[in-house]
């Protein structure tokens, strides 16, 4: 059997690696950059040798001493690292993996490409639950879709996982900082471990699991978007077990949003030992779930896959990779060259891990309706086809066009105008970001610089639309070439006003020779004209990155 180099193999993550790979038979060297504790774990292990190497340092001695097959690095953290090691193996003839999820690094890492291919040498990076992972579920989960919109995927670890202090590194390296998202078919920022939600991990078979999560940042961010049809957005969450540790560090990253802090990073040695003193108060459960929202043929569907993982298990979860890539490349069945490790491993591989443990699996397809088909029923399908390309919209899309908008001239109207956002008179490039959430759709418009926003949701087959505190009811009604919105009720914080003192909305939406047309106007009683618009539109689809 070939040798394997462990490079942090009696860390968190390297221990439980060694243990996976020492029970296929391979040959280990243990590194890292204390020789006793290697020897130590060597003892415990088994099997093994001993041997000191640090990762910050030349490696190219170590690795002509050793002469591995592979060299895995389960060091880290690669949030700041750089290649050298990989570079090494390069040079040393040897095989690389990492189980490295820093985005930076591993989308990166085909800048090795050339030489790696000179050398005959394979090199991946992400062999852990991200790329490589959820890279094996979303090609079973799309592999009949013509078009993915959306990609959610969550993780959530159990708070008596050791957390080793690479990883916590790793977690605090990025909170609060700024990080690039693929939404509407177009670049936004956001920022790590915000967007806090509350999530449910379900499979049928065991008791659902219900956690906090929040916004990371890993490779799936940036692999995605430019390798499926359809471009679509996708949002990375996770989080631990503990709404106290998730609570905290989400309040926290609120000082580097607002540059009170810089980075959180050197908080890591006070992380470690609060996890350890609120380790006691979860149990051994940890989850991962991918959504995904597409086309198969021209039905939208969501389709859910989600893995729950009993009696502390699911920290073996980011070794199944490397161990599994390890094995492909001893029987020759990876291609040198450097890459990312999304496209490597089929989820059959991962699947046969997961048996040998207390691992659960759940698979789920749901109809994914358009919110005005939802409205509409049977009339959305006599629309013109361009009103309904417009509305078809599931999970994310975007639409852009050009519209010229005209104001009142009432002060009073001008500070209405401010208040829900209606960009001042003139002609704009006009852009709307469609998101899907839970209960309702998030609606952007952006009037050039200018950004209105509201939410869309189906109540009592009427289309309602939310302006803050202000909810809006409105009758959509097929017309020749389009629809008209009728305004039938409005409510202040769920309590129902006067409908002869709400706005005065005329809005239209219909086709001109193919093309998308629509037109709003919003006048006030006493006031008059508050805002007008109107334009055209065409959905954004496949947009090339």
């Amino acid at each position: 059997m070939k040798s394997v180099l462990i490079l942090g193999g009696y860390g968190g993550f390297g221990r439980r690696l060694s243990y996976r790979l020492a029970a296929r038979g391979y040959c280990l060297w243990i590194a890292g950059r204390s020789q006793a504790k290697a020897a130590a774990f060597c003892s415990a292990l088994g099997c093994g040798t001993p041997i000191f190497a640090d990762r910050d340092r030349p490696l190219d001695a170590v690795l002509q001493a050793a002469q591995p097959f592979i060299l895995i690095d389960a060091a880290g953290p690669f949030q700041t690292s750089d290649y050298r090691v990989a570079e090494a193996c390069i040079r040393n003839g040897v095989h690389y993996l990492d189980l490295a999820d820093a985005r930076d690094f591993v989308c990166g890492i085909h800048r090795l490409n050339a030489s790696a291919l000179e050398q005959g040498v394979i090199v991946r990076s992400g062999a852990s639950s991200v790329p490589a992972l959820s890279g094996a579920v979303i090609q079973k989960l799309t592999a009949s879709m013509r078009c993915v919109s959306r990609i959610d995927i969550a993780i959530s670890a159990s708070s008596r996982a050791t957390l080793g202090a690479s990883v916590a590194k790793a977690i605090l390296s990025y909170a609060g900082q700024k990080l690039a998202l693929w939404r509407g078919q177009s670049w936004t920022d956001a920022f790590g471990w915000q967007q806090l939600s509350r999530t449910t991990f379900v499979v049928s078979t065991r008791k659902p699991l219900s956690r906090w999560i929040a916004l990371a940042d890993v490779p799936d961010h940036e692999i995605w978007p430019r390798t499926l049809s359809g471009n679509p957005a996708v949002t990375f969450k996770a989080g631990t077990e503990s709404a106290f540790q998730m609570l905290g560090l989400w309040l926290l990253s609120w000082l580097v949003r607002w540059r009170c802090l810089s980075t959180l990073v050197e908080l890591a040695p006070a992380l470690l030992p609060l996890q350890r003193l609120t380790a006691w108060l979860g149990n051994n459960r940890s989850a991962m779930r991918i959504e995904v929202f597409g086309f198969q043929d021209e039905v939208p569907q969501r389709r859910c896959w989600t893995l729950l993982a009993e009696r502390g298990d699911g920290p073996e979860i980011p070794t199944m990779a490397a161990a599994c890539l390890t094995d492909l490349i001893q029987a020759g069945c990876v291609s040198p060259g450097a890459q990312d490790s999304s496209l490597d491993i089929g989820l059959e591989q991962f699947q046969a891990e997961f048996s040998r443990l207390a691992i659960v699996e759940g698979w789920a397809t749901f109809p994914e309706i358009p919110l005005y088909q939802k409205v509409m029923e049977a009339e959305f399908d006599r629309l013109p086809t361009s009103l309904r390309a417009m509305h078809s919209s599931i999970g994310d899309g975007a639409a852009s066009g050009q519209a010229v908008v005209q104001r009142g001239r009432h002060p009073v109207g001008a500070l209405l105008c401010f208040l829900f956002g209606f960009p001042p008179s003139g002609q704009y490039g006009l852009r709307v970001h469609f998101r899907k959430d839970k209960s309702s759709d998030l609606w952007v418009r952006y009037f050039g610089q200018h950004r209105m926003k509201s939410r869309l949701r189906q109540a009592k087959g009427r289309l309602v639309e939310q302006f803050g505190p202000l909810d809006f009811y409105f009758d959509l009604t097929r017309e020749d070439q389009g629809l008209k919105m009728t305004l039938k009720r409005w409510t202040a914080f769920g309590v129902p006003l006067p409908l002869g003192l709400a706005p005065r909305v005329e809005a239209r939406e219909w086709d001109d020779a193919g093309r998308f047309q629509l037109s709003v106007s919003i006048s006030v009683p006493l006031i008059g004209l508050i805002v007008r618009y109107d334009g055209h539109l065409a959905p954004e689809h496949g947009v090339a990155l």
